[in-house]
């Protein structure tokens, strides 16, 4: 079994990154990266007390009630503060509020993506490679530039073409830092407090996006 050299501690800032095993495409539609977001923000919650698959086959009205219930009785085991859907991978800025949140979370986030997925595609074996990447945030300024860099890639993976078409991804929180959405799963707090109003943010995103398009270009020549 994998072993992680570096413990994942409660009340750090963390950027979580997996990827599909051989890299293969595992949001094949919008059907897709909408159950990836229900998913996660589903496993956000500590001891939801069903399972995911469980909870989507409830009528509407019955999971209105339970996602009433959630929001009343249950607290958040991590808070996500930005994250990215990526046709084959994932980007995630999160903090850890309960002891083991972040691997809870992403242990029941890649079990239950990886069983629908399958399913749905007569498909058998692991999807995620074995262990994702966790790196600790150790700096105000570290956790806005990550939070940048994530909001940035649609556009440096050449999935969007342009930074018009970055600003209606809707595969990632960009649009909700934007103020169009308000998804439950992102908590835009603390990011947001960093900058009076949005262009501000628009702007500070945008000032490196040529730059990181450029390094995504050349990663590849790079020694890691």
């Amino acid at each position: 079994m994998p072993y992680r050299r570096h413990p994942i501690i409660p009340g750090q800032i963390y950027h979580i990154f997996n990827r599909s095993i051989a890299r293969q495409p595992i949001f094949l539609s919008q059907r897709d990266y909408l159950r990836g977001l229900d998913v996660l923000n589903f496993y956000s919650f500590a001891k939801p007390g069903i399972r995911f698959s469980h909870y989507n086959r409830l009528s509407q009205k019955d999971r209105k009630t339970f996602d009433d219930n959630l929001r009343k009785n249950h607290t958040k085991q991590i808070q996500i503060l930005a994250f990215c859907l990526m046709p084959n991978h994932i980007h995630l800025l999160v903090k850890g509020i309960q002891n083991r949140g972040i691997q809870t979370l992403m242990t029941n986030f890649q079990h239950s993506y990886a069983k629908y997925f399958n399913t749905k595609n007569k498909r058998v074996g692991s999807l995620f490679q074995s262990m994702f990447k966790a790196i600790r945030i150790e700096t105000e300024e570290q956790m806005l530039h990550l939070a940048r860099y994530i909001h940035l890639n649609p556009f440096t993976s050449y999935i969007v073409r342009n930074l018009n078409e970055l600003e209606n991804y809707q595969w990632s929180s960009y649009i909700d830092y934007l103020g169009k959405r308000n998804l439950d799963l992102v908590n835009l707090e603390m990011i947001r407090s960093f900058f009076p109003r949005v262009n501000s943010f628009k702007k500070f995103t945008y000032d490196q996006a040529e730059y990181q398009k450029k390094l995504d270009e050349i990663k590849h020549l790079m020694i890691e």
